[in-house]
Parts: C-alpha cells; sequence; structure tokens
C-alpha cells in the first residue's frame, strides 16, 4: 500500500524559524531593536546631539579661547542681548536680508523663463533638459574659485566679455566694489539654482490641464495673458515651495564668501552665516559666537516651519 507523500510545505524548514513545519516568527523583542538601531543612534548622538547641548551650554557663558581654552563663568543672556547692540551683527542681518533678497528674486525669474522656453517637449528642448541639472551638481567652493577666475579683470572670461558688450565695465574689478561683490555672489548661486528650478517649474507646468489654455486661446486670450492668469495663479504653491527652500540654502551661504571676497570688501558682503564664522574663528569668542549660531538656528527654524506646514498641507 503506498504511503501519502508529505507536502511542500511539510517538507521545507521555516527560514526563519531554523524549524521545519513552522511558521515564520515575527520579530517582537525590543531589545533586538534597540541592538539594531543602537550604533546608528550612538553616532548621531556624539556627532550631533551631544555638540549641539555643549554650544548650547557656551552660549550662556563667557569664552574667548585667547584667554582661557576652558569656559568661562556664566553670563546668562548677555552674549544674546550683546547680539542687539553689535555693529558687525546689524550690517549682517542688512547683508543677508539684501542677498537673500537678490538671490531668491532672480533664482525664480531666471528659473521660471528657462522653464517657459523649454515647456514644449520638442527633441531639442528635451536634449536641453537633460543637461540642466549639471550646473547644481557643481561643488559650492569649485563655484567660487570659478567665478573668482572668470571675473578677473586681467584675464577673466566673463570679465571680458561683459567689457567688450559693455565698453564702461571694461577692466571693472566686480569683487571689488560692495554691491557689485554681493551681486556677483547672487549669481553664483543663481547659476546653479535657477536650472535646478526649471526642471521644477517644467513638471509643475506639465501639470496643469490643457483644456484651460485652449479654452482661453478661443476666447482670444494673448500668451501673456494666459501666462498671467492661468499659468502663474496655478504654480503659485510650488514657487512658494521653492522659494522657502531657496531662503534656507541663502541663509547657509559661505563657500563663495569665503573663496571670493573674504566678507569685503569691507564687510559688505558678511552674511550673517559668515559673521558667525569670524567671531568664532578668528576672534575667538566661543561664547558670543555660540549665542549667534543659536540666534541663526531660530531664524531658521521660523522659515523652515513655514516649509514644512506647506509641505504637509500640500497647498
Amino acid at each position: 500500500m503506498a504511503m501519502p507523500q508529505p507536502s511542500v510545505t511539510e517538507r521545507q524548514p521555516s527560514i526563519l524559524s531554523g524549524q521545519p513545519g513552522k511558521k515564520p516568527r515575527q520579530f517582537r523583542s525590543g531589545s533586538l531593536r534597540w541592538a539594531l538601531l543602537g550604533p546608528a543612534l550612538a553616532i548621531i548622538g556624539l556627532t550631533i546631539i551631544y555638540p549641539l547641548i555643549i554650544s548650547f551650554i557656551s552660549s550662556f557663558r563667557q569664552w574667548r579661547l585667547i584667554d582661557s581654552p576652558d569656559p568661562g563663568p556664566f553670563v546668562g543672556a548677555a552674549n544674546y542681548t550683546r547680539a542687539l547692540s553689535d555693529a558687525g551683527f546689524i550690517n549682517s542681518l542688512g547683508v543677508s536680508a539684501v542677498y537673500i533678497f537678490l538671490s531668491v528674486s532672480l533664482t525664480l525669474i531666471l528659473g521660471l523663463g528657462i522653464a517657459l522656453i523649454l515647456q514644449k517637449p520638442t527633441p531639442l528642448n528635451v536634449l536641453t533638459r537633460t543637461f540642466l541639472i549639471f550646473p547644481f551638481a557643481v561643488a559650492p567652493v569649485l563655484k567660487g574659485f570659478s567665478w573668482r577666475f572668470m571675473l578677473n579683470p586681467e584675464y577673466g572670461v566673463y570679465a571680458k566679455m561683459i567689457g567688450a558688450v559693455i565698453p564702461p565695465l571694461k577692466g571693472y574689478v566686480w569683487l571689488g566694489h560692495e554691491f557689485s561683490a554681493l551681486l556677483v555672489i547672487a549669481f553664483s548661486e543663481i547659476w546653479g539654482w535657477a536650472p535646478l528650478f526649471a526642471l521644477m517649474f517644467i513638471g509643475a507646468i506639465g501639470s496643469i490641464p490643457a483644456e484651460a489654455t485652449e479654452a482661453a486661446r478661443v476666447d482670444g486670450a494673448t500668451n501673456f495673458q494666459i501666462f498671467r492668469k492661468i499659468t502663474l495663479p496655478l504654480l503659485a504653491p510650488v514657487i512658494y515651495i521653492v522659494a522657502l527652500l531657496k531662503i534656507i540654502s541663502a541663509f547657509k551661504m559661505f563657500d563663495q564668501i569665503a573663496i571670493m571676497t573674504g566678507g569685503g570688501p569691507g564687510d559688505s558682503t558678511q552674511t550673517l552665516y559668515y559673521y558667525v564664522y569670524q567671531v568664532a574663528f578668528r576672534n575667538l569668542d566661543m561664547g558670543y559666537a555660540s549665542a549667534l549660531s543659536y540666534i541663526l538656528v531660530v531664524i531658521m527654524a521660523i522659515i523652515s516651519t513655514f516649509y514644512v506646514r506647506t509641505l504637509l498641507k500640500g497647498d
């Protein structure tokens, strides 16, 4: 008499349980989870949380490295109130505001202009879109060196081209004058961010219903009227989000300033981020620099809150 053959399920051992004929067990042990997360949490704690705590405590202490390698006595909120009467800090806020306005507004305008030019999916436009991401991928340090070299009045390519088109600007020292130096630094960032924003706007324009623009054309609307009445209002949520993203990035501008101008001429390109660096690593006033850092953190947190809330609302 033939014996019944075991089923496939009975013959194959369970991979997770290690025993034949049993269903896989789910990991329920909390200790195993913490063991897997432990190394990552330890690294985060040592490299992020611990320095944040130490710097926050230092912001309430008097600590100048030229006087002592160890933190000095507690001074309460004196480092924070000192910022209100610090001419360098107030100047850095003004420079940051001007830089952010130039950088954000020009990036949005140029990015939207590029998107409108390349929105039609022609073969040439599609090929051009593939190259738009490359400027954003360039390292900020390389941007600074490149723009400083190309704007050199003696042998810079950009300086020669501008001088040929506008003769009064021939030999003009772009990084030697207050407003032009800040404008050049802004353009070094716009050069990388505008193509990225163009790609975002192209995607947003592609999601606009074609029926809306076709109906407007039937009613006799011009291209400018379609852009002002239909395209721009529908792009407003995207513009708002990318503007907040660019503002956050602009607050952290450091590399190009350090390489191209060093905060000069004078203090005309000394943004808040760069001023904190000078106070900490040139003046060696670690207590005051820590307080300035947390003022910057508060400003960034407020802007980031608007950004996150906008994303979560889906506006």
